[in-house]
């Protein structure tokens, strides 16, 4: 009997195919390789990004001695308020040597400053993020609906206003908080924070995406203004804004300039500002209290992850 290569060699095409075979094999592989390492290097950063909050949450649990054994010499401090040289490895450890709760009851029980300026973080987010997202959808509609110069410039301007660091609006703020009267209260921090310009970006490049003949439709149907935003942009932009809402909430969840620069009692600083100021005698409690204030910005993200990328890559079109 005749073998498979010499009868595959006497049919046409046999070789060719033979080969074809093999390319789409190597292919396949490739492909393969490919997939692998890229989960390997996504892996990797996971790893690296995660290690930070890992190593926060398990040294919470810590004793105030294993963590001045541990960590003691980066924050030391000489007489005149200098840091130290560290000349000495650190150790990072992960497993606590014996689980304590001690510095949980310190922060929740025996200190209510640390409970008062979470909620002084509260106070002063959430309103920020509701009427932001409030102006933004307002305003963000009458950029996408109606068009001109006036419109273009306003817009320009906008834009950068985004662009520029808080730290350079930072004098004017002061400045115009101290004209109107409202320095050293909510109000210096509401105001600029419910005026911001980044959620109208958003949703106006996101409403600007809705097909035109969905709007068309629901004028023909004897739909106004406010019918037209209410009833199409604003259930077409739920992703948008559920993005919206969670990058501007971990925005000002962490801010540490504003408090310190438009509000002189420290009693209304939020938390973010004494995670700011760690001296050598608070480190435990500084674990302790960052992992209690992480809790609120991983819960929204962990819920509102569909949404937020959902808004970032929706392209306004009807979802069938």
């Amino acid at each position: 009997m005749r073998s498979r290569t010499q009868a595959a060699a006497q049919v046409p095409g046999g070789i060719g195919r033979g080969a074809g075979r093999k390319r789409i094999k190597w292919k396949k592989v490739w492909a393969a390789v490919k997939l692998s390492a890229a989960t390997a290097v996504a892996a990797f950063f996971a790893v690296l990004f995660l290690t930070p909050i890992v190593l926060t949450i398990t040294n919470s649990f810590m004793s105030a001695s294993e963590i001045s054994a541990n960590y003691g010499s980066v924050f030391a401090t000489t007489e005149t308020g200098g840091k130290v040289y560290i000349s000495e490895k650190v150790n990072l450890k992960f497993i606590p040597d014996m689980v304590s709760f001690s510095q949980y009851v310190t922060v929740l029980f025996k200190s209510p400053d640390y409970l008062l300026k979470f909620w002084n973080s509260v106070i002063l987010v959430v309103p920020i993020v509701f009427f932001q997202l409030l102006v933004a959808s307002l305003a963000a509609y009458g950029f996408a609906r109606y068009d001109g110069k006036i419109r273009q410039i306003i817009f320009f301007v906008y834009i950068i206003l985004m662009l520029m660091p808080y730290q350079v609006t930072l004098v004017p703020n002061y400045l115009v908080s101290e004209w109107l009267g409202i320095l050293d209260s909510y109000w210096a921090i509401w105001l600029p924070g419910v005026f911001s310009p980044f959620a109208v970006f958003l949703l106006t490049k996101f409403m600007r995406r809705i097909p035109v003949s969905v709007i068309e439709a629901a004028q023909i149907d004897g739909a106004g203004e406010w019918q037209i935003f209410r009833r199409i942009c604003m259930p077409l932009c739920k992703g948008a804004i559920c993005s919206a809402a969670i990058l501007v909430f971990i925005d000002y969840w962490n801010m540490v300039e504003q408090p310190l620069i438009l509000l002189s009692d420290a009693e209304t600083h939020p938390l973010s500002v004494f995670l700011s100021k760690i001296n050598s005698g608070e480190v435990g409690l500084a674990f302790a209290v960052a992992t209690i204030y992480m809790v609120p910005s991983l819960l929204i993200f962990l819920y509102g992850e569909e949404y937020l990328v959902d808004g970032i890559t929706y392209q306004g079109g009807i979802k069938g």
